[in-house]
C-alpha cells in the first residue's frame, strides 16, 4: 500500500452504473470510450469505474462521471434550449451538487455528470468534444 500512495496509483474506483443501450448504440459507446484519452484538462487523470464497463469513464477527484449510451433525457422537449460547445448539442441539467450534460442528436447520448467543485460544466465538455466528433456521428 505505501507503493500505491507514493505513486498515486492506486485510486479507488469511481462507481458509475453503466446504461444498457442496444447492440449498435453499445457498439458505438465502446468506439468512444476506448478513445478517451488518459486525462482531461479541466478534470485530471481517467480512473478506474465499478463496475467495470466499455460504456462509463471517470476522470480526477473529485471524479467527472461519463456514461454513454444513455436514453435522452425525459424532461427534453422540442422547446428546450441546448448549449451548442464546439459544434456538439448539449443539455444542460443542474444537480443538487453540480451538473449533468447529455449530448443530444448524436449516434450514441453520452453523460457527463461534474461536481461543482470542478467550477463549469462546458469546459469538461469542450474537453470530451473531439472524441465524441471523431467517434460518434451527428444524426439528422
Amino acid at each position: 500500500m505505501a507503493a500505491c500512495a507514493a505513486l498515486g496509483a492506486c485510486a479507488r474506483s469511481v462507481e458509475i452504473e453503466p446504461p444498457t443501450p442496444a447492440p449498435d448504440i453499445d457498439s458505438a459507446c465502446t468506439r468512444f470510450t476506448a478513445a478517451l484519452p488518459q486525462g482531461i484538462s479541466t478534470a485530471g487523470d481517467r480512473r478506474d469505474t465499478t463496475p467495470e464497463s466499455a460504456l462509463t469513464a471517470a476522470y480526477g477527484d473529485p471524479p467527472v462521471g461519463i456514461r454513454c449510451g444513455v436514453p435522452t433525457p425525459d424532461s427534453l422537449v422540442p422547446t428546450t434550449t441546448l448549449v451548442t460547445i464546439d459544434g456538439i448539442d448539449w443539455y444542460p441539467e443542474e444537480l443538487t451538487a453540480g451538473w449533468r450534460l447529455t449530448s443530444i442528436g448524436r449516434e450514441a447520448n453520452v453523460e457527463i455528470t461534474v461536481p461543482a467543485e470542478l467550477g463549469p460544466a462546458p469546459s469538461v465538455a469542450a474537453d470530451l468534444g473531439p472524441t465524441i466528433e471523431a467517434t460518434l456521428p451527428a444524426t439528422g
